[in-house]
């Protein structure tokens, strides 16, 4: 739990006295604890190969469309246009400069990073069984593998699917979570600074929760073999006409 803390108290633009708060009103140097490196080499990853339709700078649109520190959901009128990264940030491997106030936001891999450090923790401590599940974003250590239900994202009391899971993480998204207003959810498009409308769930495995946490995202965003020329992943996706993608060699079954 104080591991958590330390990392909610870096990384979360819904308190007061996070890093990324501080951020979000000065422009300067800012100094990252060590394990930011991942987090922030992923997502320029991610952003390149989404043409930059996947961005830690959301923050301040999400906040202006109503999904602010007070869970207002309520748009405000500001604006949604998202920075692009290289005219508003700069990363060293250590530290983030800005040349303004700009509000992060790592929700699109952040907890499945954090589920890979309580998994690290826990592999540390001597266990070997084991199965961190941030809500939705799971992943499993242990000889016997589990099966993850895949949530409809139009009728929640079904799975349109089921994953197997082994020694590997999963993660997904979905637009029927955190959704309010009239088509407002939390997927925004950086290039828009709107919600994204074609893809509406998705779900992805790999080696971490990292990867799998950011790749669920930029599949909203990107052709999942783009996606393959850079990461070692399995997916599934479903289309707002209903039509569902997948691997060719997902390691689990599809109902629909």
């Amino acid at each position: 739990m104080a591991r958590i803390e330390v990392f909610d108290r870096t990384w979360s633009r819904f308190r007061h006295d996070s890093l990324v708060a501080r951020i979000a009103t000065t422009p300067g140097v800012w100094e990252f604890p060590d394990d930011a490196a991942p987090l922030f080499d992923l997502y320029r990853r991610l952003y390149e190969v989404t043409d930059g339709a996947m961005s830690p700078l959301v923050g301040r649109a999400l906040e202006n469309l109503g999904y602010d520190r007070a869970y207002s959901l309520r748009p405000n009128g500001g604006s949604t246009t998202v920075p692009a990264w290289d005219d508003a940030i700069s990363w060293d491997g250590h530290a983030l400069t800005t040349v303004r106030p700009v509000s992060i936001d790592v929700g699109a891999a952040g907890k499945g990073y954090l589920v890979d450090i309580v998994s690290g923790m826990l592999a540390e401590a001597g266990h070997e069984e084991f199965i961190v599940d941030g809500s939705g974003d799971i992943r499993q250590h242990g000889a016997a593998s589990i099966r993850v239900g895949l949530e409809h994202p139009r009728d929640t009391t079904k799975a349109i699917g089921i994953a197997n899971l082994h020694n590997r993480a999963i993660c997904s998204s979905a637009t029927n979570r955190r959704t309010w207003g009239d088509g407002l959810h939390h997927v925004i498009d950086a290039t828009t600074g709107l919600p994204t409308t074609r893809i509406i769930a998705t779900w992805a495995v790999a080696a971490t929760a990292l990867e799998a946490d950011g790749i669920s995202t930029a599949l909203f965003f990107t052709d999942p073999a783009r996606l393959a020329e850079r990461f070692e992943y399995d997916y599934v996706r479903m289309l707002s006409t209903g039509r569902v993608e997948f691997s060719p060699h997902l390691d689990g079954e599809i109902f629909t």
